[in-house]
């Protein structure tokens, strides 16, 4: 994040007209009166750095404590293009703020957009992010950068910016919000784009940590409804706990998979779930056909689907419904695709298959 506050005004102040002036005992007001409070936003940049320093990689040329962050592409890259995703956390931040549970959100942070670099086929370099709050509680937002700091350095990229913004009277106490930008890069001839999708090419699913960060309006319904009879437990976690899992980081581990194998298109499942995610790296005229029981459903999402009384067609585009990212990759090579991410810690399953669309729809779960 830059150092301290964004202090400066948006327009000049006008002078003062001198025979308006008043020469009462009226104390003088402060940005500190006004809400603002400058001393907390330099302890919170101390706090920062340390955690920033550990995210950093090659390509830094200068970053935390400029007006600008500056990163040159690794010269390893030919035709270097430069992919970029933003995003946020949605109302997941409504549970965090209610349950005080603030040190894993910036790992959703970050997740989300380098997850959506991920799927063009792109190492992602550098993150910034934004955190706006009416008043700027250090703990917390240490906390949340804390988060973030931990996502860069498990993606690989670098937390070179960003912003940190208390702004009296915009949110309520106790409330923040984020937003964050991840860059990218990718080989021009590496560029994945979906256009080699064939018939018969083999779907496989890499298994979600959780919820991650879309559908939480529906979640915090069934937590309502629910009432007092929640369930201590999901998956063998506190219940809070499961529902804040942050949201899993598959950078590293694919990123391996596309260098060793001929993978032809991947897709982040997030708002839209299985059912709106897949079709967007789909060319025109193919379909994916997933078989219902090839992967397992969690506690968690029963848990969500039997107190929402929802059907397996809603379940499949609300939530990504236990899987997180998808692999299309020709049959030859499904199986060793497969089994190179398991080693590297990814669970995986075979979902599905490619087929020509016909007149269904363009994702089936049959």
């Amino acid at each position: 994040m830059v150092p301290g506050l964004n202090h400066s005004p948006s327009y000049p102040p006008a002078l003062p007209n001198p025979s308006s002036m008043t020469t009462s005992s009226s104390s003088p007001l402060s940005y500190k009166d006004a809400g603002v409070d400058i001393d907390a936003g330099d302890a919170l940049v101390e706090r920062i750095k340390p955690l920033a320093k550990k995210t950093m990689r090659e390509g830094v040329l200068a970053g935390i404590g400029g007006f600008g962050a500056l990163f040159e592409v690794p010269k390893r890259y030919k035709e270097p293009v430069l992919v970029s995703g933003t995003d946020g956390v949605g109302t997941k931040l409504k549970l965090a703020f209610e349950w005080n549970m603030h040190d894993t959100v910036g790992i959703d942070l970050v997740a989300m957009s380098v997850n959506d670099v991920l799927v063009q086929g792109a190492e992602p370099l550098f993150f910034l992010d934004y955190f706006a709050c009416g008043k700027l509680d250090v703990d917390t937002a240490a906390a949340v950068v804390g988060g973030i700091a931990k996502g860069c350095e498990l993606s690989g990229c670098a937390l070179i910016g960003g912003e940190t913004a208390e702004m009296p009277g915009m949110y309520p106490s106790g409330e923040y919000d984020l937003a964050g930008f991840a860059v990218g890069a990718v080989e021009k001839s590496k560029i994945l784009t979906g256009k080699d999708v064939t018939p018969g090419d083999v779907v496989l699913g890499l298994a979600s940590s959780g919820v991650h960060s879309n559908g939480f309006s529906l979640v915090r319904k069934c937590i309502e409804r629910a009432g007092a009879d929640l369930p201590a437990t999901l998956d063998g976690k506190p219940f809070k706990a499961a529902l804040m899992e942050p949201t899993r980081l598959y950078v590293k581990n694919v990123l391996a998979a596309l260098a060793a194998h001929p993978i032809k298109a991947l897709a982040h499942i997030t708002g839209g779930g299985l059912l709106e995610n897949i079709p967007r790296v789909l060319p025109d005229g193919m379909a994916a056909h997933l078989v219902k029981g090839s992967w397992p459903q969690t506690e968690l999402f029963a848990w969500l689907q039997a107190t929402a009384g929802i059907d397996d067609f809603e379940m499949n585009r609300t939530f990504n419904n236990g899987i997180g990212m998808v692999v299309v990759i020709d049959a030859a090579s499904a199986a060793a695709c497969a089994d190179m991410l398991r080693a590297a810690g990814e669970t995986v399953y075979e979902i599905g298959v490619i087929a020509a669309r016909g007149e269904g729809a363009s994702v089936t779960v049959v």
